[in-house]
């Protein structure tokens, strides 16, 4: 499958701009590890990222989502190497992340929420001027982008096997590359 009908199948599926912006953000995270890590795998990560919640709408539980989007995508073609991948970054799923892909879309999902909040409070609303400090300075505030579960963020780095700042740091990074597509460009 190509980028591009992985991109009208979000679409197709999914209504909500922010839930779109969130699964592009964590696109271009996996993508940027998946350029250091396995590059001819680039795009098979980057599908991944783009798909990883393309039925939330339709499936909006956790008895639902996002086990019963598989037989969607094996329909439209989508490699079976991310379906797994989609189904492993849900922990009630019970499938075990054992593969690096497996381990980047998990570590990259929660984490890009907390990096799009952190913007959108900044004047500039931009993502160009967000530091790593600035994140850390709202990491134990957990009012703040309360959906972010810090714990979950933690250990999905850990388990992905990157320290947690140079985590932040690559994903904020991979994110610049698409900003203006995020809405994180600027005022």
């Amino acid at each position: 499958m190509k980028r591009e009908e992985a991109l009208a199948l979000a679409r197709e599926f999914v209504k909500n701009e922010g839930l779109l912006r969130h699964m592009l953000a964590v696109e271009a995270a996996v993508r940027g590890y998946a350029a250091r890590l396995a590059p001819d795998e680039v795009d098979t990560w980057g599908l991944a990222g783009l798909l990883h919640d393309f039925d939330w709408e339709i499936h909006p539980t956790l008895e639902q989502h996002p086990q019963e989007g598989a037989p969607i995508l094996r329909a439209r073609g989508v490699p079976e190497v991310v379906i797994r991948a989609i189904l492993s970054h849900a922990e009630h799923t019970g499938v075990p992340r054992t593969t690096p892909l497996e381990k980047a879309l998990h570590a990259c999902d929660e984490i890009t929420g907390l990096v799009t909040a952190c913007v959108l409070v900044r004047p500039s609303k931009s993502i160009h001027d967000l530091e790593v400090s600035s994140v850390r300075k709202k990491w134990n505030n957990r009012q703040f982008a309360a959906g972010a579960d810090r714990d979950d963020i933690t250990a999905a780095a850990a388990e992905f096997g990157v320290e947690l700042w140079e985590h932040v740091g690559n994903v904020i990074e991979a994110m610049r590359g698409i900003a203006g597509d995020l809405g994180l460009a600027g005022a």
